[in-house]
């Protein structure tokens, strides 16, 4: 029940977008997402789980795991006015975590278009 609970979930929240948060979600690919992440203020957020983190991430990246139960309490410690620059391995996770971001009130959003897959086959810079 909690699995068909969680797809039920991801389903509305992919085919609703933002809902009427007002929240225009961001969809930058790799050269739009290398410039954004270079703006003053902007907290470069990798919603995989720690695992994938661990093995290459964004430089300066800071990692909340949007399948974990603590997702929203770890996302409502942050500004809520910040400018946050969002990405996971295809895309398909971080846009959930910007959707759950937006209906909690979060208004600057980008999301890295088909996540750090794509960051990677433009050459982008990973660490570890």
């Amino acid at each position: 029940m909690k699995k068909l609970m969680a797809a039920l979930t991801i389903t509305t929240l992919l085919l609703t977008g933002c809902g009427g948060s007002g929240t225009t979600i961001n969809q930058l690919d790799p050269t739009g997402f290398s410039n954004k992440i270079q703006e003053s203020g902007v907290t470069v957020l990798d919603v995989r789980r720690p695992d994938e983190f661990a093995a290459g991430h964004l430089p300066n990246a800071i990692n909340i795991n949007v399948e974990s139960d603590s997702f929203k309490t770890e996302i409502s410690k942050l500004d809520k006015k910040g400018d946050y620059a969002i990405y996971c391995h295809s895309g398909r996770r971080s846009m959930i975590a910007a959707n759950e971001m937006a209906g909690m009130g979060f208004t600057k959003l980008s999301n890295l278009s088909n996540g750090i897959s794509s960051w990677i086959q433009a050459g982008g810079p990973i660490v570890q």
